[in-house]
């Protein structure tokens, strides 16, 4: 018996002994686990990513809708701010416009006034002298009578 036939025994032994205990079995079965343990992780794996890639396009479209809400706010807030420019400036021109309207009242009556003063300073003047110039060449019933006259050509004159 040399060592080639114990080597052979031993190795039949082995076999024996593995096939016995199902060590085939055992080391398929753990290997399908393990096989059946990373296709659930792959799916999970798969199945995640596809919830990513939906929540990533779900929060570029509420991106996108918030970016075009503010543009819209933005254009809204421009065309109000444009209106209220412009009512602004309609009525600063209103105000000015109302303001030289009375202004120009108010000179013009000024005016009127100075006018009527100046005649009315001329009348006096005029009587005055009148009566300096007649009190010494016409008796009081005459200077009467031209007073009343004069009085009245004024009054016609500046009615």
């Amino acid at each position: 018996m040399d060592a080639t036939f114990w080597a052979t025994v031993a190795l039949v032994i082995f076999v024996g002994v593995v096939l016995y205990l199902k060590v085939p079995g055992m080391l398929s079965k753990s290997l399908d686990e393990r096989a059946e343990r990373i296709r659930a992780e792959l799916e999970d794996a798969r199945r995640l990513r596809e919830e990513a890639q939906q929540l990533l396009a779900e929060y570029q479209r509420k991106r996108k809708e918030a970016e075009k809400e503010a543009a819209d706010i933005v254009d809204l807030a421009k065309r109000e701010a444009g209106l209220l420019a412009e009512e602004a400036h309609k009525k600063t021109e209103e105000y000015v416009a109302r303001r030289t309207a009375l202004a120009e009242l108010k000179i013009g009556q000024a005016e009127r006034d100075a006018v009527n003063e100046v005649r009315a300073n001329a009348v006096d003047l005029a009587v005055e002298a009148a009566r300096q110039i007649f009190a010494g060449k016409a008796d009081a019933k005459t200077n009467a009578d031209l007073f009343k006259g004069s009085v009245q050509e004024l009054k016609a004159k500046l009615n």
